[in-house]
């Protein structure tokens, strides 16, 4: 397989992963966080609009809001924040990846927002480091264009991408786009899942 720019990789750039997980109950824990404090995603040059993030996993040590939602590549420990806490359907949704897990963070795009073509570079399982998306809500306006070619996620299911590759995000419908945003190591559990 060959990547945008002419790379051998070793896997997809988009795996649908056997999950199907619990909707209502995601949801139920996504009203149950409505008070929190949605933190504006820190690099406002990759959107127009509102983008912004609930931190669930974070590095050890980090008590600023913007800190806690940096996926920190030198980070060595990451610990539960207290929105997990109040969050067993996604604590157990986070569970179910049998891979060592780092940052988790709650993404919500609103309405007539929009994340500009953009690579992240470190992002990308052949590098040990994998971005896997399960959306909790979305609606037909959403647009998640990876390698420019559209990638059709539903409620409740589970997707590794390969975000070091060209991808955009428009949210052109009428309510939230949420997805739980996972970071993880590589193993031999998710080289399995992946394919490998």
């Amino acid at each position: 397989m060959l990547n945008a720019r002419g790379q051998t990789m070793r896997f997809p750039d988009r795996v649908r992963l056997p999950f199907a997980f619990d909707v209502p109950a995601m949801a139920a824990d996504l009203m149950a966080l409505q008070g929190a404090d949605w933190v504006e995603h820190y690099v406002k040059q990759n959107y127009s609009g509102d983008w912004s993030v609930i931190p669930l996993r974070a590095p050890a040590g980090e008590t600023h809001p913007i800190r806690m939602i940096y996926s920190d590549p030198s980070a060595t420990e990451w610990v539960d924040t207290p929105w997990l806490d109040r969050s067993p359907c996604l604590r157990r949704v986070i569970e179910a990846f049998h891979c060592p897990v780092t940052t988790v963070r709650l993404m919500r795009l609103a309405p007539g927002s929009c994340i500009h073509e953009h690579n992240d570079h470190d992002l990308m399982a052949e590098m040990g480091v994998a971005r896997i998306h399960v959306p909790i809500t979305t609606n037909p306006g959403v647009a998640f264009v990876l390698n420019g070619t559209p990638v059709a996620m539903a409620p409740g299911e589970a997707w590794y991408l390969r975000l070091a590759d060209p991808h955009a995000v428009r949210n052109d419908g009428t309510s939230d786009r949420v997805h739980l945003v996972l970071d993880v190591h590589v193993d031999a559990w998710l080289e399995k899942m992946l394919g490998g």
